[in-house]
This record gives structure tokens, C-alpha cells and sequence, in this order.
């Protein structure tokens, strides 16, 4: 992509200065900063692997919508950046839910079933109803592409919470709650490596403007 003025890049351009698109990143920040502290709390009450695990992620994607308000209305180059940086942070708190589900596997134990499908289904709410806000965002560059990428993926990861709830409820056994883990390790490592391609893509390209 390049870094001039022509017509996709000032199409971003105009979409990041958009009022609305700041206004949601601050909605999106505070649900998500809120939904942090509601999960790890269950989490550790319920003994959830995988709430702890949605936990760690929202908290991600809290520090990344306050990133994306920062660099807002900046040149691709720095949005691009920002965005690698995202990435790794996806990525990296991936590996610590990767982590804590294969330590689950060793330490064993039964969460309470309730609880997890319970707080799943609010976790499900708050980002469907981000995800909804996001959606007309979801085709920007690298920054604006990451911030969609962490709603969808947070949606995914909340239907697992719920239905491991259930698996939970009725096997009697804690195996659905880690296998529950290990797939939202797999989603954020993998949206992680997305927005790092595409940012490096993006830098490239502001590279060979200049």
C-alpha cells in the first residue's frame, strides 16, 4: 500500500479521523477493560481455564484499542508500526493462555460449569456488540484490520467458553474447559501472525513510497 494520498490509503485515512470510529474504540476499550476484570475474578472463582484465558485476552485487546486511539489520524508508516506491535502482543499473550491450558492438562480439576457458560454468554454480548460496530472497519489498513480481528476472535472465544460450560456440566470432567483454552491460544496466535504480515506488507510499501 502506498504511503501517498492515493485512493485507498485516503479512504483509511478519512475512515481513522472519523469521529465514529474513535467513539467506538472508546466504548470497545472501556467494555473491554470491564470485561477483564469480570472474567479473571470468574475465572479464578470457578476455576475456568478457559474464562482466565478470555480474560487475558480482553485484556489484550483493551491495551490495543487505547494503541489504536493513540496513533489515530497518523501516517500508514506509524499506524503500520503500531499495528506490528499489536500483533506481537496478540501473539505473545497467546502463548501465556497456550501456557496455562497445557498446565491444566498436569494440574487437572472440574471448574463450575455454570459460572463459565454464565459469563460467557455476557462476554458474548459486549463483543457481538462491538463486532457489530467494528464491522465497517474490517477492510482498513493493518491498525484498523487488528482492532477487527480481536472483536471477531472475542466473539468466537466466548461461544467456546459457553459450549465448554455445557461439556463441562455434562461429562463431569474439565477436559472441554482446556480443550476450550487451547483453541483460543490457536485463534489469537494465529490473528497475531495476521496483523504482523500485514503490517510488514504495509511497511514495505511505505518503504518503496518514499
Amino acid at each position: 500500500m502506498d504511503s501517498t494520498c492515493c485512493t485507498s490509503s485516503c479512504e483509511t485515512v478519512q475512515s481513522q479521523a472519523n469521529p465514529a470510529w474513535r467513539r467506538i474504540l472508546w466504548i470497545a476499550l472501556a467494555a473491554n477493560t470491564l470485561m477483564f476484570l469480570i472474567e479473571i475474578a470468574a475465572g479464578a472463582v470457578s476455576g475456568s481455564r478457559s474464562l482466565q484465558a478470555d480474560a487475558l485476552d480482553f485484556l489484550g485487546d483493551a491495551a490495543n484499542y487505547a494503541i489504536s486511539l493513540g496513533v489515530t489520524g497518523m501516517a500508514l508508516a506509524w499506524r503500520a508500526r503500531t499495528a506490528m506491535i499489536k500483533g506481537f502482543t496478540i501473539f505473545t499473550f497467546a502463548l501465556g493462555v497456550l501456557i496455562s491450558a497445557i498446565w491444566g492438562l498436569f494440574a487437572g480439576g472440574q471448574p463450575e460449569p455454570w459460572m463459565m457458560s454464565g459469563i460467557g454468554a455476557l462476554a458474548l454480548f459486549v463483543n457481538v456488540t462491538v463486532a457489530r460496530m467494528l464491522y465497517r472497519f474490517r477492510s482498513g489498513d493493518a491498525n484498523m484490520r487488528s482492532v477487527w480481528i480481536c472483536s471477531r476472535n472475542d466473539a468466537i472465544n466466548n461461544l467456546l467458553v459457553i459450549a465448554a460450560g455445557f461439556a463441562v456440566l455434562l461429562t463431569g470432567s474439565g477436559l472441554p474447559d482446556i480443550i476450550a483454552a487451547f483453541i483460543i491460544a490457536f485463534l489469537g496466535l494465529q490473528g497475531g501472525l495476521e496483523v504482523i504480515k500485514q503490517a510488514r506488507r504495509e511497511l514495505s510499501g511505505a518503504g518503496t513510497a518514499t
